[in-house]
């Protein structure tokens, strides 16, 4: 396997996200918002998730200065773990698009409540709270198999743990302020980023 093929991988992924996000996002902007909660924090984590997601992966993919941090695996052993990036990618990108569809003009990149909002309880958010986040999980492991790049490789999997940590507490607070018990009851039957085996 060319060593060029699992990063065009990557970055095939990355444009189709692009294509699947951009019709929201104007959307979005249409949408106007009553309560925003964005912090300086959260302004980071999105920084940390360009930094992680796309330049160190890009850096390492079209300059020689990440090169210090490769890790050598055997042409089987590489191979294997391109296909498995491969398959998992396309989970993430699966999950991304329906989250998307799901939500509607619901969805928002940042922690604000628009003027119309409505608590999605059906798609995939019938089992999930947050898909974004499990579609963020399974690139973060899908960039760490596909870039054997000891920064540009797991740094997805860092993004994801900072997100997770950082972002989900008060974005189910503000939800649980804008929705009440509609939301508590919601949060009772679903997992955050992986269904609950019993409900």
């Amino acid at each position: 396997m060319h060593r060029w093929l699992p990063r065009a991988v990557y970055f095939a992924g990355m444009m189709i996200e692009v294509l699947v996000r951009l019709p929201h996002e104007r959307a979005r902007r249409r949408v106007r918002k009553t309560e925003r909660r964005d912090t300086p924090a959260e302004r980071g984590v999105l920084a940390g998730l360009l930094l992680t997601g796309f330049v160190l992966p890009l850096a390492y993919s079209v300059t020689r200065w990440l090169d210090f941090a490769d890790y050598g695996l055997p042409p089987r052993a590489r191979a294997r773990a391109a296909g498995l990036g491969t398959v998992l990618l396309a989970g993430a990108l699966g999950v991304f698009w329906r989250a998307h569809r799901d939500l509607g003009t619901n969805w928002s990149p940042t922690l604000e409540i628009g003027a119309a909002q409505t608590l999605t309880t059906t798609g995939i958010y019938g089992a999930i709270r947050h898909p974004m986040y499990a579609s963020q999980l399974l690139w973060g492991l899908a960039q760490a198999l596909l870039l054997p790049n000891w920064l540009a490789g797991p740094g997805g999997l860092v993004a994801f743990l900072l997100l997770y940590l950082l972002r989900v507490p008060p974005e189910e607070r503000m939800m649980r302020d804008h929705f009440g018990d509609a939301y508590r009851a919601y949060c009772a039957r679903t997992g955050r980023v992986l269904p609950r085996l019993r409900r």
